[in-house]
């Protein structure tokens, strides 16, 4: 009986630890849904993700003040997520273009993606560049009435923002004429009216501002 126990133990042992290890080289065969790539992205950031170490955090109640501004137009664009990537490849929390960003004195997509200090600059500047382009016309229109709207420089900044200075600048002069929209549907009009009314009067205009 002893000698039948010391052989068969052993051969017991062999044969849970070889069954064990062949159970889960068959499990780790399937690659779980969740982890597969099924199409190649242009960004090694993964898209609509943010950090970790910058939750989403709802802002204060800020009223028209510059902050409350940015944050607004950054709901309407991420709902607030720095590492956002759009079907049509526009950037972080406020949604930009490679261009603009490039205009701005941006070049590298991905590092801007993790860098949300960077993204906060980034808007700040484009502002102070839309409003030296388009300071004539926040001048000209700011106080009139065009369609259902009533122009304010944050209306124009936030219009310049989704669909560039150049169409604002048609739109206004043309008194409502020349109203364009972004690939969602969204219009220089709706922009105008949505964002008015804030205080964005600390952003110098500056021409061709750069970070």
């Amino acid at each position: 009986m002893k000698k039948w126990i010391n052989v068969s133990c052993p051969l017991i042992m062999i044969f849970l630890l070889a069954s064990f290890g062949f159970k889960n080289s068959i499990k780790n065969q399937e690659v779980p849904k969740s982890l597969k790539v099924n199409e190649p992205t242009f960004f090694s950031f993964p898209k609509d993700e943010i950090f970790a170490e910058y939750p989403i955090v709802l802002p204060p109640r800020v009223g028209n003040s510059y902050v409350g501004f940015k944050e607004a137009v950054a709901f309407k664009e991420s709902r607030g997520k720095y590492g956002v990537v759009n079907s049509l490849g526009y950037l972080g929390k406020y949604q930009f273009g490679i261009g603009t960003l490039e205009l701005v004195g941006i070049y590298n997509p991905d590092y801007f993606l993790r860098n949300p200090k960077l993204q906060e600059r980034a808007f700040k500047t484009n502002i102070a560049r839309n409003k030296w382009i388009l300071r004539k016309d926040i001048k000209k229109y700011t106080g009139l009435k065009i369609g259902n709207s009533h122009i304010t420089e944050s209306g124009i900044i936030a219009a310049a923002h989704l669909a560039g200075p150049g169409n604002v600048k048609k739109y206004l002069r043309s008194l409502g004429a020349h109203d364009v929209n972004d690939e969602y549907g969204s219009s220089v009009s709706h922009y105008i009216k949505k964002f008015s009314g804030y205080d964005i009067s600390m952003i110098v205009p500056k021409r061709n501002a750069k970070i």
